[in-house]
């Protein structure tokens, strides 16, 4: 029994003498906003033979870094140059990134930097053997989440195709807007023309109903929309809405201390929402938009001696603009020039003599969805009379200016303008 005591000391002796030796590596880990790193490294090598011959077995090991600290033994691998060891770092739940060691003998703890290898490539381009820089293969399903959020993002569906506008089509995939160069995406993914259809203003519309002095019901020729719009006139005067009168969809329902007297004249204005450009509107009455005296310019150069501004939202495609104007010379021993012009076009322009005292002039402008188009004449005491048309691709949709124009003491008499819709 003595002599086995003394045996198991000594054998183990003999083992820990036929070890391999070991280098230890040992460092502070941080990432790059300065914070330690926090997760596992795990290192795998293939067989190869340690500096004493000891052969080293295909195997691999983790270590387990907390707060940065790192520290492992491992056997050196100079004494073969193909030798190495492949670190993988884990952390935050997937594998950040590779490299490779190659650890030589030390008896002083090594750090990490003297232990990386940064393979360089080769001149024909190729990747160098065990250069992990950038090559190595990241799965998927080692990106935490990256599955679902894949799963999530729309995808093109059948219809997709370059240059024109994606829309999410019902079954949740991407497909292309079809239609026209020139028209606008709704915002269920239709498409159709650009722009809206302007309000369909109704003025001087005549009420149905006998005017008995017991009728109190009268009914409009449209739907006021909105039905703030609509004014009522009895003889003149504005009826009160909720005191003289009422309103139900185009029926007007009269109180009875306001009941419409025989020879009583009845009118009424209002809007009635969005009108069909292809239809006309209900009611046809004339507006005017501006009449009255204008005015002289003694330059050489036309300058404005009358105008008429036209409000946003008044004008609407098929409405027709009724223009008429006459100037005057008398006594003058020189001609004069004078002109009209639809907000920045001007429509025509013309010279007149010095026997031209009173000269007269008219156009017709037809509203357009987009511009307008013109015809004029004009003609005075001597001038001959002469026509012509022109185009204008001027907005009207937010206001618009029509300019009467002359020069030498040409005075504008009088003018109109009026609106057919």
């Amino acid at each position: 029994m003595f002599r086995r005591f003394l045996a198991v000391p000594a054998l183990l002796a003999a083992w820990a003498a036929a070890a391999p030796p070991l280098t230890t590596i040992q460092d502070v880990l941080y990432k790059a906003d300065g914070t330690r790193f926090n997760g596992t490294l795990t290192i795998a090598w293939n067989s190869f033979q340690a500096p004493d011959n000891s052969t080293i077995v295909t195997q691999s090991t983790t270590v387990k870094v907390t707060d940065g600290n790192l520290r492992v033994q491992l056997v050196p691998t100079i004494a073969s140059t193909a030798a190495s060891y492949t670190v993988t770092y884990h952390s935050d739940g997937h594998v950040q990134f590779q490299e490779t060691w190659q650890v030589p003998t030390s008896g002083q703890p090594l750090h990490v930097r003297d232990v990386r290898v940064v393979l360089a490539n080769p001149s024909d381009g190729s990747t160098a053997a065990g250069d992990t820089t950038g090559t190595t293969a990241v799965t998927e399903s080692t990106v935490v989440g990256l599955i679902a959020d894949l799963g999530a993002r729309p995808v093109k569906g059948p219809s997709y195709a370059a240059g024109r506008t994606a829309v999410v089509d019902p079954t949740g995939m991407l497909s292309s807007a079809s239609g026209n160069a020139s028209d606008c995406v709704h915002v269920d993914g239709s498409s159709g023309p650009c722009g809206g259809t302007a309000p369909s203003f109704i003025d001087g519309d005549s009420p149905t109903g006998i005017v008995d002095g017991s009728n109190t019901t009268f009914g409009l020729s449209a739907v006021p929309d909105p039905v703030a719009s609509l004014s009522v006139y009895r003889n003149g005067i504005l009826q009160k809405a909720g005191l003289d009168y009422s309103l139900s969809g185009s029926t007007i329902q009269f109180t009875p201390e306001s009941t419409p007297q025989p020879a009583d004249t009845l009118l009424a204005s209002y809007r009635s929402g969005t009108a069909d450009a292809a239809v006309p509107a209900p009611y046809t009455s004339t507006q005017v938009l501006c009449s009255g005296a204008g005015a002289s310019n003694a330059a050489t150069t036309l300058a404005p001696i009358g105008s008429c501004n036209i409000p946003a939202g008044l004008l609407a495609a098929g409405d027709r603009i009724e223009i008429r104007f006459d100037l005057a010379h008398p006594g003058a021993t020189s001609g004069f020039s004078f002109a009209v012009q639809w907000g920045a076009t001007t429509l025509f322009t013309r010279t007149a003599g010095a026997l031209d005292a009173l000269v007269a002039g008219r156009a017709d402008v037809s509203i357009l969805p987009t511009g307008a188009q013109a015809s004029w004449q004009s003609w005075g005491s001597a001038l001959p009379f002469a026509a012509g048309v022109a185009a204008a691709s001027d907005g009207y949709s937010t206001g618009l200016t029509l300019s009467f124009l002359g020069t030498d003491s040409a005075a504008l008499g009088n003018f109109s303008v009026v609106r057919i819709p």
